[in-house]
């Protein structure tokens, strides 16, 4: 689409139609061209095609279209047809305008329009919105400060160039901890993404950080001043800086909201404000702008995603016809009748109703466990059982809220060589935070561990690698490693690590090496935690919340073992045999799917397994908290169950234990509690003896 520095339209260039348009500004005064297309015969069958929800998006008039496409109701098919009719109209592919949330969705709808209409579809400007942004922007760039030949900084080079920030701002790291460039990375994000400055979003996302509030505000204009000096710009700089162009320039919002006759949103639902107002600045003068989505999958709120968006779309498009798409071609009717009767108890919503094209089939299951170790193994049971009964490995997932649920199920689908996937990040024991902590226990039980001494030492302020090399040669030259540290004779020797840090260690091997007489896992990863680890969360990673709770769940998990060495023994297993490796021959392309619910959006499998549905694990009871959260949380919960093709398992322990209250009986999630038992059947577990 590009040729030199001419964004080509048909046969004019961009610059071509820029002065065009420009020129007539002043004498502008609207005027449709209607084309006959009534006689026109349509290469493409619409009517064989679709079913009638489906058609009447396709064949709708112009103008303003939202469109409430429930799971499983053919959504990328209705706007890859849409796309098509409208060039079987005659609408040049230079005038559509096509933008979704990911590389591939644009992929497949152009490449399925390509097929339908056996044209090139690369005049179509088809993208993300960070791809369309990044092509505007290379042709205004100078408007904004840039030059046109600007870099994109990915999210590492742009933590990276924070971290610079940071470190030229000369910022005393010495005299207070200060976040880490990726957590002041997030809190500008959200600031941009959302439309809101520094302090609000500081206060929304991470309150604890309001006392340097006017430090990373002076971070923020740096790190613009810094990116704009390097001509470089990060993600989030595509989504600003192209807003800024339109609502800064009449000429230009003008002009493209001339030049695209037709906008097409995939995936409303889940824009944010910035996004939202983009949208309406390209559409204001043809207003045929058709956004798809479906309010009961909105789930993204965490990133700034607006919720309002899709629900006030009618109200600033007041001519805007809304249609819904309810036909389902997923999921059986059992288990739409269970997220259909779910979905009702939000108030804020486009009502509808799930209805399937499928024959009846099982109904989907309640499985209450004894605990959370028998809910892994009724999980892997079941998983085996379906494989024998023809279901492929690759068909199932595990569904989840958080990370941390799924820690005992990836132990027991290990300890039965069942292979899988962890679709929500690494496995459990193999994420930085479980490392760092458990590196503690590991010196004590082997003070010749030179990997955990190592990761130990790097953890506080102004060690680095060199800095640990050199103090844990010092250690192997000493009898007793720990003595040396519980004594502070370390800092006598390394006279540049900080007092408050050889302090800290004095304490900390002090507690560490009395529990470790008393055998008390569970205590010593809470020392630990209690010693100034959860404040390195805080300031060094964005999810710090998220990484807590896993490290929470490791405390409960180890309370079960009476001897440390045994413990450490079994994590050292868990991160050396993965499930992923665990692949007989004939199978070898087959594992199980374990997923975060938000990982698993647009995704399906045939039968899918929702664990610690529990109150207090899901919904998050932080979440219910907060305003809105609830029914953002019951659409989590919607968004899970409408994965299912086939079969559905709703999974919970009711008992746990909790190192702080001890044994805690649970109750079913709301949501469960919600549902009429005809929705379900539930399942007693008994263990063979």
């Amino acid at each position: 689409m590009k040729l030199g520095d001419y964004q080509f339209f048909g046969a004019y260039s961009l610059l071509d139609l820029k002065w065009i348009i420009q020129h007539t500004l002043t004498l502008m005064k609207k005027y449709t061209l209607h084309r006959d297309v009534s006689k026109k015969t349509f290469l493409i069958p619409y009517e064989k095609e679709l079913n009638e929800e489906q058609l009447q998006v396709v064949l709708a008039d112009p103008g303003p279209v939202l469109v409430i496409a429930g799971a499983g109701s053919g959504k990328t098919r209705v706007v890859t047809y849409r796309v098509a009719r409208l060039l079987e109209q005659g609408v040049s592919p230079n005038n559509i305008l096509l933008l979704t949330f990911t590389n591939k969705a644009a992929r497949e709808m152009l490449h399925r329009v390509e097929h339908l209409m056996k044209i090139d579809t690369r005049y179509i400007w088809g993208g993300t919105f960070h791809h369309i942004g990044n092509m505007i922007l290379r042709q205004h760039s100078d408007r904004v400060g840039f030059k046109r030949n600007f870099s994109i900084l990915d999210n590492e080079d742009a933590k990276d160039l924070i971290e610079v920030v940071i470190k030229e701002s000369k910022i005393d790291r010495k005299a207070r901890r200060f976040p880490k460039g990726s957590v002041i990375k997030d809190i500008i994000s959200y600031a941009v993404n959302t439309m809101t400055d520094i302090p609000e979003s500081i206060e929304e996302r991470s309150p604890f950080f309001l006392d340097i509030v006017d430090e990373i505000a002076t971070i923020q204009t740096l790190y613009m001043e810094k990116k704009r000096a390097t001509n470089a710009m990060d993600f989030d700089d595509l989504l600003y800086y192209w807003h800024k162009l339109l609502a800064e320039n009449e000429d230009l919002r003008k002009f493209y909201a001339l030049s695209f006759s037709h906008i097409l949103v995939d995936e409303y639902q889940d824009t944010n404000r910035i996004q939202a107002e983009v949208v309406d600045f390209m559409g204001f003068i043809n207003r045929h702008v058709m956004v798809v989505g479906d309010d009961a999958q909105s789930i993204y709120s965490f990133r700034g995603a607006d919720f309002q968006n899709i629900l006030e779309f009618p109200k600033k498009y007041e001519e805007a016809r809304v249609f819904k798409l309810e036909t389902n071609y997923r999921s059986t009717p059992e288990i739409l009748g269970l997220a259909n009767s779910s979905i009702l108890q939000n108030k804020r919503q486009f009502t509808k109703e799930l209805r399937s094209v499928k024959k009846s089939g099982i109904t989907p299951v309640v499985a209450p466990s004894r605990d959370v170790m028998q809910q892994a193994e009724f999980v892997a049971q079941r998983i085996l059982e379906l494989r024998d009964e023809g279901t492929p490995l690759n068909r199932i997932a595990v569904l989840y809220r958080a990370h941390y649920h799924c820690m005992e199920l990836q132990m027991e689908l290990t300890r039965r060589d069942i292979p899988f996937e962890i679709r929500s990040g690494l496995r459990f024991f193999e994420q930085a935070h479980i490392k760092d902590v458990v590196s503690f226990l590991r010196v004590i039980v082997n003070p010749e561990d030179e990997v955990s001494w190592k990761r130990m030492f790097q953890l506080f302020p102004r060690i680095g690698k060199r800095t640990a090399e050199r103090i844990f040669d010092h250690l192997k030259t000493v009898s007793n490693p720990i003595d040396l540290i519980i004594s502070k004779k370390i800092g006598e020797v390394f006279k540049g690590i900080q007092k408050e840090s050889i302090d800290t260690w004095s304490k900390l091997f002090g507690v560490l090496s009395g529990l470790h007489a008393l055998e008390a896992p569970a205590d010593m990863i809470s020392a630990v935690l209690e010693h100034g680890y959860i404040d390195y969360l805080k300031y060094n990673f964005p999810n710090h919340t998220a990484r807590l709770e896993d490290i929470n769940q490791l405390i409960s998990f180890s309370s079960q073992y009476q001897s440390l060495e045994t413990f450490l023994s079994e994590l050292s297993l868990m991160g050396g045999l993965s499930g992923e490796e665990v692949v007989s021959a004939d199978r070898e392309d087959e594992r199980v799917v374990l997923s975060t619910i938000h990982q698993a959006k647009g995704l399906e499998w045939k039968a899918v397994f929702i664990i610690w549905c529990a109150e207090g694990r899901f919904p998050n009871p932080k979440a219910v908290e907060e305003e809105g959260g609830l029914e953002e949380e019951r659409r989590l919960f919607y968004v899970a169950a409408t994965r299912a093709m086939d079969e559905l398992y709703l999974c919970y322990p009711m008992l746990i234990f909790d190192k702080q209250i001890g044994h805690l009986i649970l109750k079913p999630s709301r949501f469960i509690a919600e549902l009429s038992s005809i929705h379900y059947e539930e399942w007693q577990i008994s263990d063979i003896m």
